[in-house]
């Protein structure tokens, strides 16, 4: 099989591993070179800095997150199934150990220590899913698809919380079904069949 990862590509992929590894301080250029296999001056000719390289991945990050979200929009149109289907993605990237863990939420945990422009890209990335997922609370209570007990953005910051909470979870106990049973209340509550 070819390789059609650039190296640019294969930077960004051992990055995002060494991150969600170690965090943004728990990892640097010669632990990239070693990984990918190339010198520490061949790195600096793509990213001069680690903040263009981890501001290069969170955009990458985010743009697959905006695909993956319109995708999912397109074959799903119920918003509960929405969210579930949402979750049941990060339940099996867990249980896997594709994405163990979301890179933004990860970094989040650092924001204080992270350089402004890392910071901002983070931010931008929680944003985007807040709108997202308030945009699914919004129309899941106009159609009675969803039954909500604070308003769609509230909503939406406790699905979110529920989800990178449960990661943090599933991480600490080392057990991936830890995440959808922390999930299933927070689904179940957000169902218009649970008696009230």
């Amino acid at each position: 099989m070819i390789n059609l990862l650039t190296t640019s590509d294969e930077i960004l992929a051992s990055a995002r591993a060494l991150i969600t590894n170690g965090g943004y301080n728990g990892f640097s250029y010669a632990d990239i070179a070693t990984v990918v296999g190339i010198r520490k001056a061949s790195i600096h000719h793509h990213f001069p800095s680690k903040t263009d390289l981890v501001r290069t991945l969170i955009r990458r990050y985010r743009d697959d997150a905006e695909m993956g979200v319109a995708a999912l929009e397109r074959n799903v149109q119920d918003p509960l199934e929405l969210l579930k289907t949402y979750a049941g993605h990060w339940a099996k990237c867990i249980d896997d150990a594709s994405r163990p863990f979301c890179v933004c939420a990860l970094l989040a945990s650092e924001l204080p220590a992270l350089p402004p422009e890392v910071a901002e890209e983070v931010k931008g990335f929680f944003r985007f899913l807040s709108a997202w997922l308030t945009s699914v609370m919004e129309r899941g209570a106009k159609t009675g698809a969803l039954s909500l007990s604070s308003e769609p953005r509230v909503e939406a910051e406790v699905f979110m919380a529920s989800v990178h909470g449960a990661m943090l979870s599933a991480r600490a106990y080392g057990t991936p079904e830890v995440f959808p049973t922390i999930l299933a209340p927070t689904l179940q509550r957000l169902s218009p069949t649970v008696a009230r």
